[in-house]
């Protein structure tokens, strides 16, 4: 009885768009189950990039919405990732991550939006492409 051979996960990701490779290790993959408090639909969410192979540009929006006199908007602050071989876009950077500080706080809270935060790089599927690079045994033989 013949085994059915299971695809490997991709080991590293790649621009969609051009081909660079951007360095971008599935070991430093979020879960595809991990909360997010901007949502995880659509995109990879990674904890480490080699910003050497991106462009980051901070992104600063005030979206309108008038509850009140005093209220003025929702202000929005984000930084957009691209490819810095073609410039195309990829995706965010977000600062929902896990919680930098350990254990409950200084007031026996447990994290909240005052507790600084990591930050998350978080690339639409589409941007990206999957790329598994060759196992060692077979590279070092060459074939």
């Amino acid at each position: 009885m013949a085994m059915a051979s299971v695809p490997a996960a991709p080991s590293s990701y790649g621009c969609a768009a051009c081909g660079a490779d951007l360095n971008l290790s599935a070991a430093h993959l979020y879960p595809a189950d991990f909360y997010f408090e901007a949502g995880n639909k659509g995109t990879l969410s990674f904890s480490w990039v080699d910003e050497s192979r991106l462009r980051f540009a901070p992104e600063d929006r005030i979206r309108p919405f008038f509850e009140t006199l005093d209220y003025w908007g929702i202000q929005r602050k984000r930084t957009r990732i691209s490819c810095d071989a073609c410039g195309c876009l990829l995706g965010y950077v977000y600062d929902d991550g896990p919680p930098v500080m350990q254990g409950t706080g200084q007031f026996g809270m447990g994290p909240s939006q005052v507790i600084p935060r990591r930050p998350r790089y978080r690339f639409k599927i589409k941007a990206v492409a999957a790329t598994s690079s060759p196992p060692a045994a077979a590279a070092a033989y060459g074939k």
